[in-house]
C-alpha cells in the first residue's frame, strides 16, 4: 500500500491529464457510434446480442459485435465446440462477476464492457508510467495519443480481451523494469491465459532480467519467471480434459476462414499473397477495400518498427514486438492484424520517435488521417461490418 502511495502521488497531474485523454477517446468513440447509426446501412450477421437487443440499445450491443458474442456467451455458458480458439481468463472474470451478482443478459453484456474500460484506464497509466521511466514527457504523451488515435484502438472499449492484456502487459513490463519480480511474473502468468501471444512474455522477461537489467544468474529471481507459462498450462490441461487435444485452441484457427491456416505460413509467403493474389482481386466494395488496406498498412508498418527498433528498444521490448507481431501472421493472413497489434506496446513508443522528429505540421496531419481512420474503423465495427 505505501507503494501503491508513492505510485500515485508522482506526475499527479499528468496522470491527470492522461485521463482526462482517455475520457476523450471515448466522447469520440461515441460521436462515431452516433454518426454510424445514422449514415451506414446495418450488417446482421454477427451482432453479438441479436437484432432485437441491438436495435433497442446499440450504444451497449454495438461493442458486443463478432468475437464479443462469443466471449459473452463463455462467460455465461461456458466453453462448447468451436470456442476453444478463445482464450479465458476474459470471459472467466466476467463470469465469476456476474454470478456473483445474479445478472442477467444485459447485466453479463455491461459487466464485459465495464471491464474492459476499467482494465484499458490502468493499461494507459501503466504505459505512462512505463514509458516515462526512459522517456521525456512530451514523447511519452506523442505516444500515448498514438495508443488512443490508433484505427483499431475502440476494440479496448469492445468486449474483446485487448484493454485486459495490455492492462496485463504494460504493468508486468513495469514490474520488471523497478525490479519488482514476483509481480512481474505474475501478471505475466496471467497473461498466458488471456492471449496465446502472452507466451511471448517468457522469452521478453527472461532478456529483460539478463541483458537489460544486467542480472546475474546465481540470483535466484530469475526462476519465478519460468512460472510465466502456467497459465497457457492450466488451460491446454483443461483443453486436454474436455477435447483430448491440449492444443485445440490452435487446430481450431482454420474455423475462421479459409484466408487462415492451422498449419504454420512464413511471413515472406504472406506478403506475396497479398500482393499479388489478394490486392489484384480487390473488388469496389469500399469496406473490404479500406479493411485489406489497413491489414497491408498495419503489416509494413510493423514490419519496419521490428527492425528500427533494434536500435531503440531494450532487447526484451523489442522480443516481445517481434514475437506479437510474427505469431498471428503465422497463420497464412494479415487478417485481425490491426487488432493484434494493439497490444504491442513498444510500437506506440516507436513511433512517437519518429513523428516527433516531424515538423509540427505533419505531426498534425498524421493525427488528423489517424482520426479519420479511426472513425471509419469504428463506425464499421458498431455496423456489424468485418473490420479486424
Amino acid at each position: 500500500m505505501k507503494y501503491m502511495s508513492r505510485f500515485l502521488k508522482r506526475d499527479k497531474t499528468d496522470l491527470l491529464i492522461v485521463v482526462g485523454m482517455v475520457f476523450v477517446w471515448r466522447v469520440c468513440l461515441s460521436v462515431f457510434l452516433f454518426v454510424a447509426l445514422r449514415l451506414l446501412p446495418l450488417q446482421q450477421n454477427f451482432l453479438g446480442g441479436g437484432m432485437s437487443n441491438y436495435l433497442s440499445n446499440p450504444s451497449i450491443w454495438a461493442w458486443v459485435n463478432f468475437d464479443g458474442e462469443h466471449y459473452l456467451a463463455i462467460a455465461r455458458e461456458g466453453y462448447k465446440p468451436l470456442t476453444y480458439f478463445f482464450f479465458p481468463l476474459y470471459p472467466v472474470i466476467i463470469g465469476f462477476l456476474a454470478r456473483l451478482l445474479d445478472l442477467n443478459f444485459l447485466g453479463y453484456a455491461i459487466l464485459g464492457l465495464l471491464v474492459s474500460h476499467m482494465t484499458f484506464l490502468l493499461a494507459v497509466v501503466g504505459f505512462w508510467k512505463l514509458i516515462r521511466l526512459s522517456n521525456s514527457r512530451n514523447k511519452s504523451f506523442l505516444a500515448v495519443l498514438l495508443l488512443l488515435f490508433f484505427p483499431t484502438s475502440f476494440y479496448f472499449a469492445a468486449y474483446y480481451t485487448e484493454a485486459l492484456f495490455l492492462a496485463i502487459v504494460v504493468w508486468s513490463f513495469y514490474f520488471a523494469r523497478v525490479q519488482k519480480w514476483w509481480l512481474a511474473s505474475l501478471l505475466a502468468t496471467l497473461g498466458t491465459a488471456t492471449r496465446l501471444v502472452g507466451i511471448v512474455l517468457l522469452p521478453s522477461l527472461i532478456i529483460l532480467y539478463f541483458l537489460d537489467m544486467k542480472n546475474i544468474l546465481r540470483t535466484w529471481k530469475w526462476f519465478i519467471l519460468l512460472l510465466i507459462p502456467a497459465g497457457l498450462l492450466i488451460y491446454m490441461f483443461f483443453l486436454y480434459r474436455s477435447t483430448g487435444d491440449p492444443f485445440e485452441f490452435l487446430n481450431s484457427v482454420g474455423i475462421f476462414g479459409e484466408q487462415r491456416s492451422s498449419s504454420f505460413i512464413l511471413l515472406p509467403q504472406v506478403f506475396y499473397r497479398y500482393f499479388f493474389k489478394v490486392l489484384p482481386n480487390l473488388n469496389n466494395y469500399w469496406p473490404v477495400v479500406f479493411t485489406t488496406l489497413l491489414e497491408l498498412f498495419v503489416a509494413i508498418l510493423y514490419f519496419v518498427l521490428c527492425f528500427y527498433g533494434w536500435r531503440k528498444l531494450k532487447k526484451g521490448e523489442l522480443m516481445f514486438l517481434v514475437g506479437g507481431y510474427l505469431i498471428p501472421t503465422l497463420s497464412g493472413s494479415f487478417s485481425s492484424l490491426p487488432r493484434y497489434v494493439l497490444v504491442l506496446f513498444p510500437g506506440y513508443l516507436l513511433m512517437a520517435d519518429l513523428i516527433y522528429k516531424l515538423p509540427r505540421l505533419v505531426r498534425v496531419i498524421v493525427f488528423i488521417i489517424l482520426f479519420f481512420c479511426l472513425g471509419i474503423a469504428t463506425s464499421l465495427y458498431v455496423r456489424g461490418y468485418w473490420l479486424s
